[in-house]
């Protein structure tokens, strides 16, 4: 009997706003700074023979790592063409094989992309690439992601997120820690909400409403959680009457709705499976250094067409609550989250 772990690595946190981990790839190990996104399933890097700015990095922004294949005694091609296109930009090239290591945990043989071809704002994002945790289905090429080949190395098929919180800014600290094949009991407490999925997509979910202030809306939507989303995602007529129990203005130049830094703001609560979830006011008003003591609201409203949900869960919701993705339940869990601050 082969004897089963879990592995942990910590969150690389930048300004609140994105959450990253390491991971390596190739033999000799080629080490990466990538997304850790529930909202998507896909493994890619950026090739080394890419030499446009963005897959360089913008002036301003770290230098990217890029993966060099001729560099990898393990690497294999697979020459299918692969295409993957996220909310905010799309990324291109070809498939290739090759071990990977991430939290601990190493597979040899995962296929991922090595991409030619990068959307602009990942050039000026502090990221190398994306490792998607979301499932199967939403894969494309039917690549087998990650986390699926290594389920039967773990103690429990799930793993656990937790987001730690800074009330003063960093860049590059440590933002908390991802566990794979256990619940997180030392960062999360130990009572867990679980609610089933209503799709192995995304990890989705049914909420009942949101409560903040005076406001109540009580409609049971589809919503679903993603570590990849800095921000809480709401239908915009739900934001604007949300923004208006806060006395938040849309402020044009940053696209976000912006409150006075020094306000005292209610809570914002998700009803999730008959439980109330509290997202308290310094989880969702960051100070991003717009000036003039104005700070943004980590919310946004967006209109999807019925095209996959309007609510996401983002990291406002994730620094609140620790998220367990069980894989083997097929559910999601959450317990309040602990922070020192």
């Amino acid at each position: 009997m082969k004897l089963k772990a879990s592995g942990s690595q910590h969150f690389i946190d930048y300004y609140d706003n994105f959450y990253l981990g390491n991971i390596t790839l190739g033999t000799p190990a080629q080490p990466f700074t990538i997304v850790l996104d529930t909202g998507s399933s896909n493994l890619w890097v950026i090739n080394s023979q890419c030499t446009s700015q963005a897959c360089q990095g913008y002036p301003g922004a770290p230098t990217k790592k890029r993966f060099d294949e001729s560099k990898s005694n393990t690497f294999k091609p697979d020459g299918t063409p692969f295409s993957i296109q996220y909310g905010s930009g799309s990324c291109d090239g070809k498939l290739g094989v090759d071990t990977l290591t991430f939290g601990g945990l190493t597979y040899a043989t995962q296929k991922f992309g090595v991409s030619d071809d990068i959307a602009d704002v990942f050039g000026y994002q502090p990221v190398d690439g994306i490792l998607g945790l979301g499932w199967p289905a939403l894969a494309e090429d039917n690549v087998v992601p990650p986390m699926q080949n290594v389920l039967n190395q773990l103690d429990q098929p799930l793993f656990t997120v937790w987001m730690d919180r800074h009330v003063k800014q960093t860049h590059g600290g440590n933002g908390g820690l991802i566990t794979y094949g256990a619940v997180d009991t030392q960062n999360c407490d130990s009572q867990v909400n679980y609610v089933p999925l209503t799709s192995l997509t995304y990890w989705q979910f049914a909420q009942d409403g949101i409560q903040v202030g005076s406001y109540k809306y009580n409609r049971q939507d589809q919503v679903i959680s993603d570590t990849g989303t800095s921000y809480l995602y709401m239908p915009t007529e739900v934001m604007e009457s949300v923004a208006n129990e806060l006395g938040a203005q849309l402020d044009w130049d940053s696209d976000s709705y912006t409150v006075d830094c020094n306000g005292k703001y209610p809570d914002v609560n998700l009803i999730i499976g008959g439980h109330k979830h509290t997202i308290p006011s310094v989880e969702y008003v960051l100070d991003l250094g717009l000036g003039n003591g104005k700070c943004t609201l980590a919310m946004a409203g967006q209109d999807t067409g019925g095209y996959g949900p309007s609510w996401i869960l983002g990291d406002t919701f994730i620094r609140s609550f620790c998220q367990v993705y069980d894989i083997g339940g097929k559910r999601i869990g959450f317990a309040k989250a602990h922070h020192s601050l």
